[in-house]
């Protein structure tokens, strides 16, 4: 598995982001909100993510910008938690982060809670398969 966060994993198209908000379930982790949504009736190359930090949480935009490059940095460093499980095929799963502090956490501490969150969502999609 490689390392990279390229176009075809991030969620941009519209109509995929507005059926996520609308029908995608919720957890979260402390600092951090994910919705989710499992895709049964078509496969996607690789589960498709959103990262967002609202400019109500964090007003400077260069604040913003640093944590989603951390947010996006851990997640592609620990996406293979999604991976493990045996097969070889990706889940067909789109979600968003969300993040929620107030406060700038460390590169460490998001990725910590980026793996924490990560382990949780391979859980709930499992139940739901």
């Amino acid at each position: 598995m490689s390392f990279t966060f390229n176009k075809n994993e991030r969620l941009h198209e519209f109509r995929l982001v507005r059926m996520l908000f609308t029908d995608g379930h919720a957890l979260s982790v402390p600092a951090f909100k994910v919705t989710w949504l499992r895709f049964r009736n078509q496969t996607l190359p690789f589960p498709q993510v959103m990262i967002s930090v609202p400019k109500v949480i964090q007003r400077k935009s260069t604040d913003r910008n640093t944590i989603k490059r951390r947010i996006r940095e851990a997640y592609r460093l620990n996406k293979s938690i999604l991976y493990d499980g045996g097969s070889s095929k990706p889940p067909d799963l789109i979600f968003c982060i969300t993040y929620l502090s107030k406060e700038i956490l460390t590169h460490r501490a998001i990725q910590d809670k980026i793996i924490l969150l990560l382990r949780r969502l391979k859980e709930e999609y499992e139940k739901d398969f």
